[in-house]
């Protein structure tokens, strides 16, 4: 067989023929592809449907036994005894932490107690890999005081591993919120002029948006049970802001205080922070559209120019080759 394909390299018929077999392929292939994809949705929300019988099922076997219930997560024993045992809410907490693991999506107090024990195992397990890896494994000609510098600065990245992981979670559930806030803002444009109130509003909302945010709907679930138990009403609008930190959720929030404190109508409101929200997704969408092609100079000088330049310059050496 590979004699069979060296002997045919010259064969610019055979070859074109192979050429065109693969394209043909590709585009069938690429035709017939959402054809055979179908849409997982309907089959995750059956499979959600399930599973939340189970669990009333299980909660209600667990109300009959007289088991208490709870819907906080407790944090793991090991990790709870660590942050006690070492005071590292002292050492290594930050206040600041809680609202941001808040804005990541994770509650209560297990995920800060988590938090606090990564940020003293991480530095640690760093630490012992950068002086085992420098001073065991890897021969260098280089003084002691470098070495340990450098472990130093691995233990410094391992303390800022938790905080860096956050941050990405952040930018994630940020980046899903953005983009279906838009289409939120029109379906609560819709369910407030059709005479619905505002704790309905958010929860109509919310169940509609799910599909394509669960961020987006976890939070206005969440803004709508606040709406129903705090005395002051502004307070579960702040709390929306704070979770999200978004420009164009905290305007969504003021113009709802000030409807809330003076009886201002929302509709039209409402209407112009939608658009003003959806001209934002357009020029961010655009920002990245205008940078692609800088982004896009490297890869195409690496892989796309020489392959161009096989496909150009192959036949005439190829020719080149058989002539002598």
């Amino acid at each position: 067989m590979i004699q069979f394909v060296l002997d045919n390299m010259h064969n610019t018929r055979l070859l074109a023929m192979i050429f065109a077999a693969i394209a043909a392929g590709a585009t069938v292939l690429t035709l017939a592809m959402p054809l055979v994809i179908s849409d997982p949705l309907p089959k995750r929300m059956k499979q959600v449907a399930l599973e939340r019988e189970k669990i009333r099922q299980r909660e209600r076997e667990r109300l009959a036994r007289g088991e208490k219930v709870t819907l906080r997560q407790s944090p793991k024993q090991y990790m709870q005894n660590a942050v006690e045992r070492f005071n590292l809410r002292k050492w290594v907490g930050q206040e600041e932490a809680r609202l941001k693991l808040i804005q990541a999506g994770y509650r209560g107090e297990a995920p800060y107690v988590a938090y606090l024990f990564f940020r003293m195992v991480t530095p640690s397990i760093a630490l012992l890999v950068s002086l085992l890896y420098m001073f065991l494994i890897l021969n260098l000609s280089q003084p002691p005081l470098i070495k340990l510098g450098a472990c130093i600065l691995a233990t410094y990245v391992g303390m800022q591993l938790p905080w860096l992981f956050l941050k990405n979670q952040i930018q994630k559930r940020q980046l899903s919120i953005r983009r279906a806030f838009p289409d939120a803002l029109d379906l609560l444009l819709i369910c407030v002029e059709s005479g619905i109130s505002i704790e309905a509003a958010f929860k109509k909302v919310s169940a509609e948006i799910g599909s394509q945010s669960v961020a987006l709907a976890e939070e206005l679930t969440l803004t709508t049970a606040e709406l129903s138990y705090l005395q002051d009403r502004r307070q579960a609008y702040e709390n929306l802001a704070k979770r999200t930190d978004l420009e164009g959720v905290r305007s969504v929030c003021v113009a709802l205080q000030q409807a809330e404190r003076y009886g201002t109508p929302l509709g039209q409101t409402l209407r112009v922070l939608a658009q003003e929200n959806r001209d934002m997704r357009m020029s961010e969408a655009e920002k990245k559209a205008a940078g692609l092609p800088p982004k896009l100079t490297v890869p195409m000088i690496l892989f796309f120019l020489p392959v161009l330049f096989v496909v150009i310059l192959g036949p005439a050496a190829i020719r080149a080759m058989s002539a002598q």
